[in-house]
């Protein structure tokens, strides 16, 4: 298979995807409706003239919350783009041999999805949600400097353009030899991918011919000055913009995690513009930076990793304020330990300059200075420590909201947690030694990446989606998506974690067999954040013309608790003003670090009775439905058996599975059974994070999502177009069985999840 096609073809299909979503939910859309203060098309459609004032608006704005929605839709295309190189690597990875893409292009996708993710998704999101709330949150009119803030986003797209050109000029050559000689565009062919890793290691980047390289590097750089612009606007508006009433006592804790993660950029990003000027004159010029009889490739280490590991408290530090400043709205106290977790956010911004060279534990630095990094790498957990526990005391006796954004910080926590105490054993030498170069790191490195920062990413989404679209997301669509993002993170990393420890090496495109039946885990775990992260941008587009309207500057019920922000309560003025919506006062008012005071709980029989009384009755309704739907089921299945696409000996298999002879009438009975139990108790659990209603379309979601599992266990060696056959049939019997379990569950009067008319918002 060719990479760039399907690469290209994978990522417009995601871009296409979410158009048609849009298109379809403005044609869908009763009336115009208000979108958070932004210019909308109204019923009549998209002119020229409109389309072309919107287009001069948004590349001459200046506006801080509008230049914030540039970034963060730059960072959601990046993300995109670099995650679809994570699953064509995890798809890679599948077999253990290079049998779906060459070693090379797996060089390639390695090297550009580290890149892609770590410079264009990361930073310019957070960077993005910095733009559009700071200045709400500290009172300021704009940024400091609101010209310089578009210079430096508009530096970006070409930045990133730059770093790609070597795809882009690849698929576009191909499309062009199909209508011209090739000899014409032969400049197109002369680039491709880098291949080279994402550090850029001399020698291997000073001697590859690939002219793509240069165009990286100049990418790179562009993206260094930018980031480090909107650094410098960040802390003179934090300094010098706030308003009165705001000091450094009561300033917010992502505003300080802001300050300090832009005062890193400011000490990082020009070291490492510096050294890719001096990689890029190596190449080009005949300088000896980096040569062995130069300065050495052990210089390029030095300088990468001193700016490489303040790189990731760059991108790690604004997720740890994002989890301070939304994790006590959903449990109802204040943030334990303000000032700790002020202190801590301050060293780690220290002690990540003095961290670097744990990277190079195995290139025989001298041991002395080993033994002082490696005290200083132990020393930074401290104050990630302390965060940690201050996120947990937070969280202890509050009054819990299960909510999106709480699954959110909670999974984020566990996982940092996981990453975290990994992360100490890598600084002991002997112990990184061993394990540097396998999996451990890579399960180690993502349970940070992965683990937290994109799941903060989501929580302010969803947190701040009233405030940005005056509308409110599908909840349950929200709740699904988030326990599944959790999952599959937590499936993939922590399965890597396994890899590592079982001293795979990492960066390797062929793995010995042993090794398959967990990087087969691993990968659908990947598929499971991929899902999710599809779901999340089907909610967010379809949500911003469907989704309810605001009715309440509110709708965290924060008034409740004494945390209502400055954020919310410009959005209070803003909704008074715009649509003459009053502010609203809850009902009762306490002070955030109080419990919640509750009656005095039942005792144990009268927890146990309703309990008891609930699963009787959801498992006979479940066991009736589940009944009907294998037996339509069973239908569809006969039909696949005599047209040959399904064989009925897999059914021998499932019985020898309970330990009874390899009988097919054996096998289907087990599966009736399964089909009445297990999958129908299922489906009424899982109900409540499934969208739509407990009837037909959740029906329909639960059937095709376990539909995967029956086609992998009663694959019986089907290929061609008998597997295409089988897997057709497999889906088709699957949907049926979700209509009649979902419909027979409905036409009894099984439980229903929808929440009641009557039930605040954020429950």
């Amino acid at each position: 298979m060719d990479r760039a096609i399907v690469e290209v073809a994978l990522f417009a299909a995601i871009v296409l995807g979410c158009l048609c979503t849009v298109l379809v939910a403005k044609r869908l859309q009763a009336e115009p409706s208000p979108d958070g203060g932004y210019a909308t098309i109204g019923r009549e459609g998209l002119t020229w003239g409109a389309a072309k004032a919107a287009a001069i608006r948004w590349t001459t704005t200046t506006n801080h919350r509008e230049i914030g929605l540039l970034y963060i839709a730059l960072g959601t295309v990046a993300a995109i783009w670099g995650g679809v190189d994570a699953m064509m690597l995890r798809t890679h990875l599948l077999t253990p041999g290079a049998d779906i893409w060459t070693e090379q292009t797996y060089n390639e996708l390695f090297t550009m999805h580290g890149l892609t993710m770590l410079i264009f998704f990361v930073a310019p999101v957070f960077f993005g949600i910095g733009n559009y709330f700071l200045p709400l949150l500290i009172g300021a009119d704009d940024m400091a400097f609101p010209r310089l803030n578009a210079v430096g986003f508009w530096m970006l797209p070409p930045a990133l353009l730059l770093s790609r050109l070597g795809i882009v000029a690849e698929v576009t050559g191909k499309t062009l030899a199909l209508v011209v000689p090739e000899d014409w565009i032969s400049v197109l062919f002369a680039l491709r991918e880098p291949a080279i890793g994402w550090t850029l290691y001399p020698p291997l980047s000073t001697t590859t011919p690939d002219p793509q390289i240069n165009f990286l590097l100049l990418g790179l750089h562009l993206s260094g000055i930018a980031t480090t612009i909107a650094a410098i606007n960040f802390v003179t508006t934090i300094v010098y913009e706030r308003d009165k009433s705001i000091g450094w006592a009561n300033l917010d804790i992502f505003s300080w995690n802001m300050l300090v993660t832009s005062a890193i950029v400011i000490f990082a990003f020009p070291l490492l513009g510096t050294a890719l000027l001096m990689l890029l004159f190596d190449r080009n010029f005949g300088t000896t930076f980096f040569a062995t009889e130069g300065g050495g490739p052990i210089l390029w280490q030095h300088l990468f990793w001193f700016w490489g590991h303040p790189e990731v408290y760059i991108i790690f530090l604004p997720a740890t304020g994002l989890m301070s400043l939304i994790l006590p709205k959903f449990v109802g106290r204040k943030l334990f330990g303000f000032k700790f977790i002020v202190y801590s956010t301050i060293a780690i911004g220290v002690l990540s300059f003095g961290v670097w060279a744990h990277h190079m534990f195995t290139t025989g630095i001298d041991p002395r200075i080993r033994a002082s990094f490696m005290a200083t790498s132990i020393a930074i957990a401290v104050p990630s420590a302390i965060k940690i526990f201050n996120w947990i005391t937070t969280i202890w006796n509050g009054n819990v909201k299960l909510a999106s954004p709480l699954i959110l910080c909670v999974g984020g926590i566990a996982m940092f947690i996981y990453g975290g105490i990994t992360g100490i054993f890598l600084a002991v030498i002997p112990v990184d030694i061993v394990y540097h170069d396998t999996y451990y790191v890579v399960g180690h490195f993502h349970l940070i990446l992965m683990g937290i920062i994109p799941l903060m990413m989501f929580a302010a989404s969803y947190y701040w989606y009233p405030i940005i679209t005056g509308r409110l997301y599908d909840r349950r669509l929200a709740l699904f998506q988030s326990t599944l993002l959790v999952a599959g993170a937590a499936l993939t990393f922590g399965t890597l974690m396994i890899i590592g420890y079982l001293e795979l090496p990492r960066r390797y495109a062929t793995y010995p067999p042993s090794f398959n039946g967990l990087q087969i885990v691993a990968t659908i775990g990947s598929y499971l954040i991929g899902l999710s992260v599809l779901l999340w941008l089907y909610n967010m587009l379809w949500s911003y013309f469907h989704g309810d309207p605001v009715e309440s500057a509110d709708p965290w019920n924060l008034k409740a608790t004494n945390q209502f922000t400055p954020e919310w309560q410009w959005f209070e003025e803003k909704l008074e003003r715009e649509r003459g919506i009053p502010p609203a006062e809850p009902e009762s008012v306490r002070r955030s670090y109080v419990p919640a005071q509750e009656e005095r709980p039942p005792s144990l029989y009268g927890r146990i009775v309703p309990v008891a009384r609930t699963v009787v009755s959801d498992a006979g309704t479940a066991a009736i439905g589940g009944f009907v739907g294998t037996i339509l089921m069973s239908g569809v299945l006969a039909v696949a058996v005599v047209l040959g696409a399904f064989d009925l000996e897999a059914f021998a298999g499932l019985a020898t599975l309970v330990g009874l002879p390899a009988n097919p009438g054996l096998g289907y009975v087990i599966f009736l059974l399964g089909g009445m139990t297990t999958w129908p108790l299922l489906f009424l659990a899982l109900g409540e994070y499934l969208p739509g209603e407990l009837t037909l379309v959740t029906g329909l979601w639960y059937a095709t999502v376990i539909a995967s599992g029956f086609a992998i266990g009663f694959h019986t060696d089907q290929a061609g177009l008998e597997l295409v056959a089988y897997l057709v049939f497999v889906l088709l019997a699957h949907w049926i069985y979700g209509l009649g379990l979902a419909g027979t569950i409905a036409f009894l009067g099984g439980r229903l999840s929808s929440p009641p008319e009557d039930q605040e918002y954020e429950q």
